[in-house]
Formats: structure tokens, sequence, C-alpha cells
């Protein structure tokens, strides 16, 4: 009976094998993975002003996610013993969440992707001892491999979907260059839709599109990408495009009152200096034209010297925060890099 079905592992009689790979060359390998363990605020709190009184959870994390690459083979039996040849691991306090990413390089003859994967889980699931004093109900929400390098396979990363996708050489699907139109000696923009469903692709992305076009008209252009509703995606995403050097950031989805609304979550504690009064613009733009308009959560502000939007989902509210954001974007731009107030204005506007 053949039971493996192309599983390596799994020799033709259905019994578990570890393969050889003695025939394969020795080349240099990595690979990325990250966890995420969900915790209290309470706990954020204390990690944060280091006051846990069984001592520095997330150093201990990070030595133990060291240690467990190599155990790795004990722990997982079918594993072969690898030369690792790197190990970094960062332990890091998010909204409502602890994150852990492990970067392992190896140069064997097989990959390396499990050790990544033990170091984020074992780290994780030391935060989870450490704090569980305190919070009885944290865990680890998940892990998963981000980004492989080497070997046969090539270089594999996943992309905004979530969805493992191989990379060509020379292609890049990271979130650093994922639009080949935008040159880096140019000032662009970066609009991000966070949407469950137009991420897994059940429903077509129509405001995205509509603020990249609204974009032309402020004279830049835009990466685009679509996201699912999670807070930590969401702030790494506009952190990124931030740093690369997007002037505004526009995200549209994710503004309202359910348990999925976690765009303005995210986004509040980026914002260096917050604007009231332009989140308050764009909160009631809408208020008489729709009955969702009062419950909008929209939030505004200077990120890194950049820009920082979040706008509903729907059509209307998009085109309602377009209205309102249009007239002012080219003196927003001005005064970003330091323009002066133009002759006559009786207002402080920055």
């Amino acid at each position: 009976m053949v039971a493996s079905r192309g599983l390596t592992h799994v020799n033709e009689q259905g019994a578990v094998r570890m393969v050889s790979v003695g025939d394969k060359p020795v080349t240099d390998r990595g690979a990325v993975a990250r966890a995420r363990v969900v915790v209290t605020a309470d706990v954020i709190d204390v990690l944060r002003r280091g006051e846990l009184r069984k001592g520095d959870a997330l150093a201990v994390a990070r030595i133990a996610a060291i240690s467990a690459v190599k155990k790795t083979p004990d722990l997982i039996p079918l594993c072969h013993p690898l030369a690792i040849t790197g190990v970094d691991v960062t332990v890091s306090l998010g909204d409502g969440c602890v994150e852990l990413e492990a970067s392992v390089r190896t140069a064997d003859r097989t990959g390396i992707e499990m050790e990544a994967l033990t170091a984020v889980t074992v780290g994780a699931l030391n935060i989870i001892d450490m704090v569980k004093a305190l919070d009885r109900g944290a865990f680890l929400e998940w892990a998963r491999i981000e980004r492989k390098e080497g070997g046969a396979s090539g270089q594999w990363v996943r992309d905004a979907h979530g969805q493992m996708l191989r990379e060509e050489p020379g292609e890049s699907t990271t979130s650093e260059a994922r639009d080949a139109c935008v040159t880096p000696d140019e000032p662009f923009g970066y609009v991000l839709t966070v949407s469950d469903r137009a991420a897994a692709g059940a429903r077509v992305d129509e405001t995205g599109p509509m603020i990249v076009e609204a974009a032309s008209q402020w004279g830049s252009q835009c990466m685009h990408e679509v996201v699912p509703d999670d807070a930590v995606m969401i702030r790494d995403r506009v952190r990124a495009a931030v740093r690369q050097g997007a002037w505004f950031v526009v995200t549209t989805g994710g503004t309202g009152i359910t348990s999925r609304d976690v765009t303005p979550d995210a986004v509040a504690p980026l914002l260096d200096k917050p604007l009231p009064a332009l989140a308050h613009q764009l909160q009631v733009s809408g208020v008489g034209r729709a009955p969702g308009a009062l419950l909008s959560r929209s939030v505004a502000g200077i990120s890194e010297g950049a820009l920082v939007v979040t706008l509903p989902g729907s059509v209307g509210a998009v085109r309602d925060g377009l209205e309102v954001l249009g007239p002012m974007m080219g003196h927003v731009r001005e005064q970003l890099a330091d323009g002066d107030h133009e002759r006559g204005e009786a207002h402080d506007d920055g």
C-alpha cells in the first residue's frame, strides 16, 4: 500500500522515516518565523515598565528561543541536526500582544524552517509561563513562517493575504517593494485596504483604488495593499510605509465598532502628533448621508513626518473623506517639508 502521497517523511509502506539528504549540496539557507502571544493590557503595562516579579520576560523569551533552535532535532524527531550559523530573535510589545520573530541561518543540506518555528514557539511559551500569574487566559495565537530562502525550492514569502508565494530572482513580494511603479526617488503615498473579505478574495476592493486615483490629483504615485482586519499586520504595514518614505498613508476599512474593527486602535499609537480637528471632520463628513457615519472612529495625525489617516470602508464614506482631504493635501505636503504659511493665514496649523 502506498501511503505517502508525496510526504517525504513517510515511506511507501506508510512508516515514518528520516529522509536521506546526503546527496544534496551544502548551501546557505535561512528562515524567518513569527509568533504572537495574546495577553491583557495590564500585562503589557507591567512588561513595558519592567515590573514583572519573575523577572525580564522578554529577555527570558529571547534566550529560550535561541536555545530551542539548537534543541529542535530533539523535540521534532524527524528533523536533521544542522550546523546553525546564526540566530537573531526579537521580542516586542504590541497592542494586547507580545510578538516574537526569529531569523535563523545555516549552511547545510536541508532547510531551517522548523528551527525558526521552534524558536518563536518556545519563546512564546516562556512568555506565557512568565505572565500566567497575571493573566490566566494568555495564549499563543499563531506561529508561522514568514520567509524562507535557499535550497532547491528557492525563496518563499508570506504575502498580505497570508499565502506563501515563491519569489523569482529579482522579484520581491515584501511590503518594501510591492509596487514596481513607485520609484524611491519620487514622493509617494501608501494606501492600505483593511478587510477580511477583500484579503481573502471574497469581495472586490472598491475603496482602495478610489483613494489611489484621488492621490494622482495630489501629485503622488501610490503603493496599495490589502490586508485582513489584523491589528499587528495593519500597524506593521503603516509603520513600514512611513519608514520607507511615504509622505501620506490612508487606510480604508475597520473604523467601526464591531470586534473586528481594529484599524484606529492599531494606528493611533503610531501618531506622534494627533490631528483631532481633521479626525473630527472625517468622522462627521458623512453625518446625515449614511446611518453608520456617527459610529466612525477615524483617526488622523502625523507619524514620523508622514500624514496618516484612517477612513471607513464604504464607498460613500471614502468619497466624503476624500472631499475633506483633497483641498488640503497640497498644503499638508508643504507643511511636512517645513514650508512657510501662506501670507494672511490667521490660524496656527503647523
